[in-house]
């Protein structure tokens, strides 16, 4: 007897409903990809593109707006800072006549010619002050401060009995800033006791140093 004698009816029920399972399996991936296919609805399509060209927009602004600051800071900081040269050459003038004045010393016994030389220095070196503070150029006068390496440069060290050690206990030459910005750092002298020797705050000069310098 051969093999589809065999089958039974029960057998081919089963073949049957094997079939139709598979057939329905297939209508449904057919229907998925029926619908993957279908075209977008319009209105949500134009939702889309209306928000991808919304952020572009704003990407764009905001790029601008960046472009914008920047060239304005770029003007304000050639407008404040373009005679950083110049200024820094005046230093130096400024410099030399203070030395000359330190260097005459006491002129009050001194013959009228020198009281007079003495004084025309004087009131140039102020003069000169005056322009400096004028164009934004401030005079840094670091004595008694805390060493602060943003706009002070240590040279040595010294003890000091009126002052806590890292604080400016001598200035050799004197810092300027310029509208905020450091043009020459001053050079001082740091204090370094020896130990046991160390004052207390409240025996600086003028009380409480500020230490936020």
């Amino acid at each position: 007897m051969s093999e589809t004698a065999k089958n039974t009816p029960e057998d081919l029920q089963d073949v049957n409903a094997e079939d139709t399972a598979s057939e329905e399996v297939a209508a449904e991936a057919t229907e998925e990809a029926v619908e993957d296919a279908a075209p977008q609805d319009p209105v949500e399509a134009l939702e889309a593109e209306v928000a991808e060209l919304k952020d572009r927009l704003l990407r764009q602004a905001a790029e601008v707006e960046n472009t914008r600051r920047r060239a304005k800071k770029d003007v304000e900081d050639a407008g404040n800072y373009a005679i950083t040269k110049f200024a820094r050459d005046l230093l130096d003038v400024s410099d030399n006549l203070r030395r000359a004045l330190d260097a005459a010393g006491d002129t009050s016994g001194a013959d009228p010619a020198m009281k007079t030389l003495f004084d025309g220095v004087e009131m140039t070196e102020q003069a000169l002050q005056k322009a400096l503070e004028k164009n934004g150029i401030e005079k840094l006068e670091p004595l008694g401060e805390k060493l602060d390496p943003n706009k002070h440069q240590a040279v040595f060290e010294l003890p000091h009995p009126e002052y806590p050690d890292g604080h400016v206990a001598q200035v050799m030459q004197a810092g300027y800033v310029l509208k905020g910005r450091l043009l020459r750092p001053a050079m001082v002298g740091v204090t370094k006791n020896p130990a046991g020797e160390k004052p207390s705050q409240d025996d600086t000069p003028g009380g409480n140093v500020d230490t936020s310098a």
